[in-house]
């Protein structure tokens, strides 16, 4: 797919443990030539973990990107109004924010960044990545996939004998996923 020119927005939530797939995607679509920008949530821009240091990732996502990262809910509202992106991946997309897309619950960059590109009636792409896809979340996961502009990056469990309730998006269907949203469609199978 050739994306010269195309403007993505990447939403980065705290699934920490699905970060070397982001940066990767990143990657590939600066490659194909696409203009990225980063956005993440509070989350991300605050929290050290075992797999990352907050800093670090934004330093990364500045490096991959060549522009400052997205991490204020003041400065992704523009994401409408100022009709930034084509497509916005939220890439990985924990739980946590699923819920509050779903119940619309405004309270993070990225979930702003969200409702501002719903606002212009374009593509919102989700690459779930969650410990409880099929338990607790599964009801706002059905929501999502029933409303518009939304699309879901094909998933599979993730380890089902030892988190059998867990999803996680399948990195490999991240373009096509795109390609497909663009053309106001969902990408088949959703779960594999």
């Amino acid at each position: 797919m050739d994306m010269k020119g195309m403007k993505i927005g990447i939403c980065i939530t705290g699934s920490f443990c699905t970060f070397d797939k982001t940066f990767e995607i990143i990657e590939q679509l600066k490659a194909l030539g696409a203009d990225v920008t980063a956005v993440i949530s509070y989350a991300v821009s605050q929290l050290d973990t075992r797999f990352f240091a907050a800093n670090d990732v934004q330093k990364r996502l500045s490096e991959l990107t060549g522009k400052d990262v997205i991490k204020e809910i003041t400065t992704a509202e523009p994401v409408g109004p100022q009709n930034l992106f084509d497509v916005l991946i939220i890439l990985p997309c924990t739980g946590n924010t699923i819920a509050k897309l779903a119940n619309a619950i405004t309270d993070t960059p990225v979930v702003m960044a969200a409702k501002s590109q719903l606002r212009n009636k374009k593509p919102v792409i989700i690459a779930t990545s969650t410990n409880d896809g099929l338990g607790n979340n599964a009801k706002n996961i059905g929501m999502l996939m029933n409303a518009e502009n939304i699309y879901f990056v094909p998933f599979a469990q993730d380890a089902p004998s030892k988190k059998e309730m867990s999803v996680v998006f399948l990195q490999e269907l991240v373009i096509d996923t795109i390609e497909t949203a663009l053309n106001k469609k969902q990408l088949q199978p959703i779960i594999r």
